[in-house]
């Protein structure tokens, strides 16, 4: 008797007989205007204009610049799926997992590989003819590399106080 009382609480009396479910991921409308969600939205702008203004060129005659896209894409994939992951407050979800930690690392090896991707970048724009497309696209690159180099500093920034304040509550 119990278990049909359970069911029929369940019920929605619109929808008789169908289970409606919810997410469990719930969208944090305050994330974007919070200083990490928005070095986060800064650091998906200057990244995907790095490895765009790269990769609308003839790149891979300079082998330096294939450098310049992994690193552009592969930490802008990696930004991607962390700000979906703070924005749907699945960091909250799983409260076993060091996201401070992680946080730290990733913004602190982004800041690194960046910089030198920065640099190589500067350097490569060098062997384009000024005025021309390549050259263009590679010096614009190279400033939006600097951008995001710096915008991974804020973040690394607020990592290091946010996981220097979870150890000390430790």
């Amino acid at each position: 008797m119990e278990g049909a009382a359970v069911v029929s609480a369940r019920r929605s009396p619109s929808v008789p007989g169908y289970h409606l479910s919810t997410s469990t991921l719930a969208f944090d409308q305050h994330f974007t205007t919070t200083p990490r969600g928005i070095l986060l939205l800064a650091e998906l702008v200057c990244g995907l204009l790095v490895w765009i203004l790269v990769g609308g060129t003839n790149y891979f005659h300079v082998s330096a610049l294939g450098w310049v896209m992994f690193v552009a894409i592969l930490y802008w994939v990696l930004t991607a799926f962390l700000f979906i992951i703070y924005l749907t407050g699945a960091h909250n979800r799983i409260p076993q997992f060091p996201w401070t930690t992680l946080s730290l690392c990733f913004d602190s090896s982004a800041v690194v590989l960046y910089l030198v991707t920065a640099v190589v970048d500067a350097f490569s724009v060098s062997q384009a003819i000024k005025g021309r497309h390549n050259y263009n696209c590679w010096a614009a690159s190279t400033f939006f590399a600097f951008l995001s180099t710096l915008c991974y500093t804020g973040s690394s920034y607020l990592s290091y106080h946010a996981w220097r304040t979870t150890e000390e509550e430790q």
